[in-house]
């Protein structure tokens, strides 16, 4: 007999309920809410900062490649190259990634070294153990065959001295 497949609505149900999507999910959505906030400091901090040796709007920073840089008739004549907003993004790419790393990441491999540590620990000790249960029956065996020893000075008897 064969088989019955799995419907297309079946297989999407089953890859959506897998573990991966729904944590992807839940990253994209508290990514998206973490965006707000670097955005925020980057316009309430840093900004102001920056703001302090120039103007507070780093998109107002700019390099003209090919004169005259100027707006006539609502045009913008000549190339005009906008480097602060190539500034403001990579600060806000630099302080994204320095707040997930030191918050979330770094805290993350502790843990996970801590929790490395506390099984290798663990088996530590269980290997302890194996080793002490069989120095302690290696130990009742030595007594045994020194108990026979003493009886019978030619040692342990085998199936041809009895017969």
């Amino acid at each position: 007999m064969s088989e019955k497949k799995p419907s297309l609505i079946e297989g999407f149900k089953a890859f959506l309920m897998r573990g991966n999507v729904i944590d992807l999910a839940v990253a994209v959505v508290i990514g998206a809410a973490f965006t707000n906030i670097v955005n925020a400091v980057v316009k309430g901090v840093i900004n102001p900062l920056v703001g302090a040796f120039g103007t507070k709007n780093l998109d107002s920073y700019s390099s003209c490649l090919k004169d005259p840089c100027e707006i006539v008739d609502g045009e913008m004549q000549g190339i005009q190259i906008m480097w602060g907003s190539v500034l403001g993004a990579t600060l806000q790419f630099l302080i994204t990634a320095a707040v997930v790393y030191f918050l979330m990441v770094l805290p993350m491999a502790k843990y996970l070294a801590r929790r490395e540590a506390q099984r290798k620990e663990k088996e530590g000790v269980q290997e302890t153990l194996e080793v002490t249960e069989l120095e302690v029956l290696k130990e009742i065996r030595d007594a045994l065959v020194a108990q026979r020893g003493t009886g019978d000075q030619a040692g342990p008897s085998t199936s041809a001295d009895r017969g």
